[in-house]
C-alpha cells in the first residue's frame, strides 16, 4: 500500500482499469465481472478506476461489489455525455447529472475519487467543469477531485492548485510524463496514478492486439512503433523475459507513482499482475537506466500521444 498524496487514502500500488468489463461485458454478466472485482479485492487490489462513458463499467461494479464498498477507493470520471444523457459535453449541469447518475449505477453515496475526463480536450477545461466537480466534493459526493490528462493540458491543471489527482500516461514507451509533469504534481503533493502502464502490451509483439480497447484510437500502433524502436538496440541485460513484468517493473520503479492501474476482465491476467507486484519486483536499476537511456535517445523524434 501507498498513500495517494495529500487524500490520504491508502491505495495499493497495482489498480484495476475498469474500461474492458465495459466494453466487452453486458449488464447480466454480473457473476463474469464478480468474479474479476472479488479476485482483485480478494488479493489485495483496493483501487478500481472507472468512467462515465465505459459503457456498462458502473452497473457492474454497483451490482457485482458495492456490497464490498468499505474495502476499495473507487474513482470515476465525469465531463462526457454519456448513458443516453441528452446534453452539452463539459457543462455544469451533464456533470452534475453525471456524478448522481455515476453514484446510483454504483450503488454508493459517495466515491472517493472523481477526475475530470479531459482525455479529448486540447487546452484547460472549462471553468464551469472544474467548479462542478469542486461542488460534488462540497456535497459530499466526492471526497476529492482529479485531472485525467497528458502533457500542457496536465501541467495547466497542476498549476491551478484545485486538484489532489492526476492521472496520466507513463510507460517504458511512453516517458514523457518523469522529464516534468511527475516532479511537478509531486510538489504539490498530489497523487499521481498511472494510466496504460503496461502500453497496450506491445513490447515484444509484432502487430496490435486487435482485442485491445485502444487498438482502433491509433494510440497503440504509435506504442508498438516506439517499443520496436527501443528493442532494436539490443538486448537489455537483465531485464525479465516477462513483457508485463518488465512494464509494470518500470513504471512502479519510479516512486511519484502511487498506483498504476491495467485494464482487463480476465482474472487469470490480473492474478498474474498482482504476483509480479508482490514477488518479483522491484525491477534491477540498471534495467530502469537503460530504459531511460533507450527512450531519450529515441524519443524525442515521436510524435505526441494525446
Amino acid at each position: 500500500m501507498t498513500t495517494l498524496g495529500r487524500t490520504g487514502l491508502k491505495v495499493s500500488r497495482l489498480g484495476v482499469g475498469l474500461v474492458e468489463i465495459g466494453r466487452h461485458l453486458k449488464l447480466d454478466d454480473v457473476d463474469e465481472a464478480g468474479r474479476l472485482l472479488n479476485a482483485a479485492l480478494d488479493n489485495g487490489i483496493n483501487f478500481l478506476d472507472t468512467a462515465e462513458c465505459y459503457d456498462v463499467s458502473e452497473e457492474l461494479v454497483g451490482r457485482a461489489v458495492s456490497h464490498r464498498r468499505s474495502e476499495y477507493v473507487l474513482a470515476t470520471k465525469a465531463g462526457h455525455v454519456a448513458g443516453g444523457y441528452s446534453g452539452e459535453p463539459w457543462a455544469a449541469q451533464t456533470i452534475k447529472d453525471s456524478i448522481d447518475r455515476s453514484l446510483t449505477r454504483m450503488k454508493t453515496d459517495y466515491v472517493d475519487l472523481i477526475q475530470v475526463h479531459a482525455y479529448d480536450i486540447a487546452g484547460p477545461a472549462p471553468e464551469e467543469a472544474v467548479q462542478a466537480v469542486l461542488d460534488a466534493k462540497q456535497a459530499g459526493k466526492a471526497r476529492f477531485v482529479g485531472y485525467s490528462q497528458e502533457n500542457e493540458a496536465a501541467e495547466w491543471a497542476i498549476g491551478t492548485g484545485a486538484f489532489d489527482t492526476l492521472q496520466t500516461a507513463f510507460s517504458l514507451v511512453d516517458q514523457r510524463a518523469r522529464y516534468k509533469l511527475l516532479g511537478l504534481a509531486k510538489a504539490k503533493d498530489m497523487g499521481v496514478i498511472a494510466k496504460r502502464p503496461i502500453a497496450n502490451a506491445v513490447w515484444g509483439r509484432v502487430k496490435v492486439d486487435p482485442e485491445s480497447y485502444y487498438s482502433t484510437d491509433g494510440v497503440a500502433g504509435q506504442l508498438l512503433e516506439r517499443a520496436n524502436s527501443m528493442m532494436a538496440q539490443g538486448p537489455i541485460e537483465g531485464a525479465p523475459d516477462n513483457a508485463i513484468e518488465l512494464a509494470l517493473g518500470f513504471v512502479l520503479a519510479h516512486p511519484e507513482i502511487d498506483t498504476a492501474i491495467v485494464g482487463t476482465r480476465d482474472p487469470a491476467h490480473m492474478l498474474s499482475n498482482i504476483d509480479i507486484v508482490n514477488n518479483r519486483l522491484p525491477l534491477a536499476n540498471d534495467v530502469v537506466d537503460e530504459l531511460h537511456v533507450r527512450y531519450d535517445r529515441v524519443g524525442k523524434n515521436w510524435r505526441s500521444i494525446d
